[in-house]
């Protein structure tokens, strides 16, 4: 008699043991989802380089926002898309901010008004504008030229609080700042292998990336560029459904094992 409740206490055990054991691997390490650890000590103070994203090159199917101003307004009004006296309020939105921009064409160029077609093709938004400042100085003087990129878009899915479609309105955009927008990574984030797919000349190509490693603020994918997308895969722990070390849970059924072993003493 002794020994069947023996034999059935060392089961409950055996059992309360490999359930505690399952928990623990389910949880999520700390090492897993902070950020920028270095992998040697080192000085808090460090000087990170990087190559910054304003060496985007215009191609083709790109959209490109264009806005004279000039002290003559009867006639600088005529080189911009749209003349009306409203002003900025008929670019209020995306919607109409695209449909006054100007198209890249397969060849590379852009038709403006006036001066007629401008080659734009793997010129930088800068170098954009300054050829489009040269040409408008020989109708018009004391003018301003504004440049600025339309369809510079990313797209975060995965493990994110928001994934979807942003748009950028500025000239660049880190990694950091975009996760940021999109709400951060959650817990059940692979930060180790961030996929990075980034359009070339040949086709897509896909770069992954660790956000553990203080080493992403030195690479070349650091600052994002238009059209990047980026996805990030869940760790295999996510089928456990534990994000956080379950104490509650661990308490309960250790709770529940002594009362086990008081019951059959």
């Amino acid at each position: 008699m002794f020994m069947k409740k023996y034999f059935i206490v060392l089961s409950k055990l055996t059992f309360l043991l490999f359930f505690i054991s399952l928990v623990l691997s389910s949880c999520v390490p700390q090492k897993k989802i902070k950020y920028l650890q270095k992998k040697q000590a080192e000085d808090t103070s460090s000087l990170y380089l990087n190559r910054r994203a304003v060496d985007y090159k215009v191609q083709p199917k790109d959209n490109i926002y264009i806005r004279i101003f000039s002290l003559d307004e009867k006639t600088f009004m005529f080189f911009n898309k749209q003349s009306t006296s409203a002003g900025y309020n008929d670019y209020a939105n995306d919607a109409s901010i695209y449909l006054n921009s100007y198209s890249v064409t397969t060849e590379g160029y852009i038709d403006f008004p006036i001066v007629g077609k401008v080659y734009v093709k793997d010129l930088t938004v800068e170098q954009v504008k300054n050829v489009l400042q040269k040409l408008i100085n020989e109708y018009l003087n004391e003018t301003t030229v504004v440049v600025k990129m339309v369809n510079f878009n990313i797209t975060i899915v995965g493990e994110v609080a928001r994934p979807g479609q942003y748009k950028i309105y500025q000239d660049e955009i880190t990694i950091f700042e975009a996760f940021s927008m999109a709400g951060d990574l959650t817990d059940f984030a692979n930060r180790n292998k961030i996929a990075l797919i980034r359009g070339t000349k040949g086709g897509s190509k896909v770069y992954y990336l660790d956000l553990t490693s203080d080493k992403i603020l030195n690479s070349e994918f650091y600052y994002l560029m238009p059209g990047d997308i980026i996805y990030v895969s869940p760790l295999k722990i996510k089928q456990w459904g534990f994000a956080a070390f379950p104490y509650a849970v661990v308490f309960t059924a250790i709770s529940t094992a002594l009362l086990l072993i008081n019951y059959f003493k």
